[in-house]
C-alpha cells in the first residue's frame, strides 16, 4: 500500500508565500531577471574602475556562461497599469532606463543576432527587440493583471487579448474589443478544387436527363446564378412557367426550397406552382399559398408532409378552383377529408395524381370520383397500400378518363384488370398498370379489342403473360402505332432455373419483333428492362440494317443478356435520333465500340458505366 500511495506524487496546497508572490505578479523568471541585472550593472561598474581589471575578467567569465540564455531571461520586472499611474518622475525615469538596458540586452545576445541576420535596417532591429521585450514583460497565464481599459484586475490566461497601452485586456473589454472592431477580417483564398465531383455531377444530371452537352445557355447560367444567391432575390419577376418550373426543380434539388424562397414562387396571379419538395414547409406555409394565390389552377406538391386536413379545410372556404391536383406523401389527410374536398371541389377537377398514401385514399374516396368529378381526364394512383380490387372496378365508372396510371401495393386480380379495360378502353390513350404479377393474356386480348387511340403502354412486373399473348396483340392492332412502349420485368420468374423458359413466359423474341414492327413509324421511347429472354437473334432482326426508326430516342436494354457491342452498333446505325442507350447488366457489351455524337451510353460495365459521345 505505501509503495502506491508515494507513486501518486499526491500535491499538497500552495503556501503563503506562493500564493503573495502570484498576487503581486511576482515570478521566478522576475526574480532571476532582476537578479541579472544588478549583477550586470555592478560588472560595467567594476569595468570602470582602472585597478578591477582582474575582477572585470571573472565577471566576464561568470557571465558567459549564461549567454546563451541571455536573450530568454533579458527583460523588466511586470508592471501594472496601475503603478505606472501612480509613478513619480524619477521612477518613470529609471524604469525607461532600465527598459533601455535589457532592449540593449536582448540586441546583443547572440540568440538574438542569430535570429536576425537578415533584417534590413536598424530599425527593423529596433522593432524585433522592442516586440521581443514586451512579449516578456507581460504577464505570465496564471498571474493576476490589470485591464489596460477598465483596471479591473483579472486572472491572465494564453487567450488574453493585448490592449491599445500595451497591457492585457479582461474577458469583458475583449469581448466589447471584438464587436467595436471595424477592421473585416481577410477571408483566404479558396483553393481551387480542380475537377473533384465534376464527374458525378456530369454522371447525376445524366440520370435526371437534364445532360446538356456543350457550353450552358444564357437561361441555364442565370438559373444557377440564382440558386447560387438566392438569398439575394426578392422577386422572380413574369417569367414564362416553364422557365419558373426549371427554378423550381433546381432549388428543390439543392435543398433551397424553404418558407423564404417559397415566397418567390407565390404570387396573386400565380395559377400554375410546382413545390417539388415540400419538406422544409409547415403546415401554415402551405396554407399561406391559397392564401396569396387566389387564382391558382394546377398544384403540384412532392414530400407533402405536413399537407394536413386543415390545408384540404381552407381550401373548401376559398373560392381557388383547382383543375389539377397532384400530391406526394400526404399520408396525413384523413379519408373524410378526400371525400369532402372532393364533394365540394371536385367539379373543375380534371387530373388527379395521388402518389404515396397509406389509408386516407381508399375505395370509398375512389367511388366519388365518378359523380364529383365528371371531368375527370387524368387520373393516377402511384403507392396505395389501400385500393383493393372493388376500387379498382369503381374507376371503369369514371367515362371521360383517357390517361389512367395506377400502381397499388394490394393485388388486383387479373378479372379486374380485364372489366376495366373493358369500361374504359375506348377513350384511353394512356395505360399504366404496374406491379400486376397475375396479369394474363386476357388482358393483352382486351386490349386489342378494346383499345384504338393507345400513344403510350405500359405493363409491369407481369409473370403470366407470354410471348404469344405479345405477339398477338400487336398483330394487325387496330391502334396506331405506340409512342412509349414500356414492358419491363416481364419475364419468367423461377429462382431455381431462371434461363430454363420451355413455354415462352414474359415477353421473348418473336414479341419484340412484334413491338417493334407494329411501331416502327412514331416509337420515341422503349423499354424492355430485365426482359431476359429475348434472343440476339430477335435483336438484330429488329435492328436490322435496312430499318430506320426515325423517333425512337430513348432505349433501355438493362439485364437483357443477349445485347453485346455488335447489337449497341446495330441501334445506333438503325435510330438516329437516338439520345440515351442504357445497357446496365448487359455484361458482353464492352466500351470498344465508338459511340455517335450526341449519345448517352449509360451502363457500360467498366470503371467509368457513362460514356458519353466523342
Amino acid at each position: 500500500m505505501s509503495n502506491r500511495r508515494s507513486g501518486r506524487n499526491v500535491i499538497g496546497p500552495q503556501s503563503a508565500l506562493t500564493d503573495f508572490l502570484a498576487t503581486h505578479n511576482i515570478s521566478a523568471q522576475q526574480i532571476r531577471s532582476d537578479f541579472e541585472e544588478r549583477r550586470a550593472a555592478a560588472n560595467a561598474a567594476n569595468a570602470q574602475a582602472p585597478d578591477a581589471s582582474a575582477d572585470s575578467a571573472a565577471a566576464d567569465t561568470t557571465g558567459g556562461a549564461a549567454e546563451e540564455e541571455e536573450e530568454a531571461e533579458a527583460g523588466p520586472s511586470t508592471t501594472t497599469l496601475s503603478l505606472r499611474q501612480n509613478e513619480t518622475k524619477a521612477e518613470e525615469k529609471k524604469r525607461k532606463a532600465k527598459e533601455k538596458r535589457a532592449i540593449e540586452k536582448i540586441k546583443a545576445s547572440k540568440a538574438f543576432k542569430r535570429r536576425t541576420r537578415h533584417a534590413g535596417s536598424d530599425d527593423d532591429l529596433d522593432e524585433i527587440a522592442r516586440a521581443l521585450f514586451d512579449e516578456r514583460s507581460a504577464p505570465a497565464p496564471g498571474q493576476i493583471a490589470n485591464c489596460d481599459i477598465c483596471e479591473k484586475r483579472f486572472t491572465v490566461t494564453p487567450y488574453s487579448r493585448p490592449g491599445p497601452n500595451g497591457g492585457l485586456l479582461c474577458t469583458s473589454c475583449s469581448k466589447n474589443a471584438e464587436n467595436e472592431d471595424d477592421l473585416p477580417k481577410k477571408k483566404k483564398p479558396r483553393k481551387s478544387a480542380g475537377g473533384v465531383g465534376r464527374r458525378r455531377n456530369i454522371q447525376s444530371s445524366m440520370m435526371d436527363g437534364t445532360y446538356h452537352r456543350g457550353a450552358k445557355n444564357l437561361m441555364r447560367l442565370c438559373i444557377e446564378t440564382l440558386a447560387q444567391n438566392v438569398h439575394l432575390a426578392d422577386s422572380l419577376g413574369e417569367l414564362p412557367t416553364h422557365v419558373e418550373d426549371k427554378i423550381a426543380r433546381l432549388f428543390s434539388k439543392r435543398r433551397l426550397l424553404k418558407p423564404t424562397t417559397l415566397a418567390l414562387f407565390v404570387r396573386p396571379s400565380t395559377e400554375i406552382l410546382s413545390i417539388y419538395t415540400a419538406a422544409y414547409l409547415s403546415t401554415d406555409d402551405l396554407i399561406g399559398v391559397f392564401q396569396t394565390c387566389s387564382k391558382l389552377k394546377e398544384l403540384k406538391v412532392r414530400d407533402a408532409i405536413q399537407f394536413k386536413d386543415e390545408v384540404m379545410d381552407y381550401i373548401m372556404t376559398r373560392n381557388t378552383q383547382l383543375e389539377k391536383l397532384s400530391l406526394h406523401g400526404a399520408n396525413l389527410i384523413t379519408s373524410e377529408s378526400w371525400s369532402k374536398f372532393l364533394t365540394n371541389k371536385g367539379t373543375e377537377l380534371r387530373t388527379l395524381q395521388v402518389y404515396a398514401t397509406d389509408k386516407g385514399f381508399n375505395d370509398d374516396v375512389v367511388a366519388l370520383l365518378s359523380d364529383s368529378c365528371p371531368n375527370l381526364m387524368r387520373l393516377k394512383i402511384d403507392g396505395n397500400q389501400e385500393l383493393s380490387s372493388d376500387g379498382v372496378k369503381k374507376i371503369g365508372l369514371n367515362k371521360n378518363l383517357k390517361h389512367l396510371s395506377l400502381r397499388l401495393e394490394q393485388k388486383i386480380t387479373p378479372k379486374t384488370l380485364v372489366h376495366l379495360v373493358r369500361d374504359l378502353g375506348d377513350n384511353l390513350e394512356t395505360l399504366s398498370l404496374r406491379q400486376v404479377p397475375e396479369a394474363n393474356d386476357e388482358l393483352l386480348t382486351m386490349i386489342k379489342s378494346k383499345c384504338t387511340k393507345l400513344k403510350k403502354l405500359r405493363i409491369k412486373d407481369s409473370e403470366a403473360m407470354t410471348d404469344e399473348g405479345f405477339v398477338d396483340l400487336f398483330a394487325e392492332w387496330a391502334n396506331e402505332p405506340l409512342h412509349i412502349v414500356d414492358f419491363e420485368s416481364c419475364r419468367h420468374m423461377d429462382a431455381m432455373k431462371p434461363r430454363d423458359n420451355s413455354e415462352n413466359v414474359g415477353l421473348c423474341g418473336e414479341g419484340f419483333k412484334a413491338i417493334m414492327a407494329h411501331s416502327m413509324k412514331n416509337i420515341r421511347s422503349l423499354n424492355v428492362s430485365s426482359c431476359r429472354h429475348i434472343t440476339k437473334a430477335a435483336f438484330e432482326a429488329a435492328f436490322a440494317e435496312d430499318t430506320v426508326y426515325k423517333e425512337l430516342r430513348d432505349i433501355d436494354l438493362s439485364l437483357c443478356e443477349e445485347v453485346d457491342d455488335f447489337v449497341v452498333g446495330c441501334i445506333f446505325r438503325s435510330c438516329p435520333a437516338l439520345e440515351k442507350l442504357i445497357v446496365w447488366g448487359c455484361m458482353k457489351v464492352t466500351s470498344e465500340h465508338n459511340v455517335p455524337r450526341g449519345v448517352l451510353l449509360i451502363g457500360v460495365p467498366n470503371a467509368m458505366g457513362v460514356e458519353i459521345a466523342g
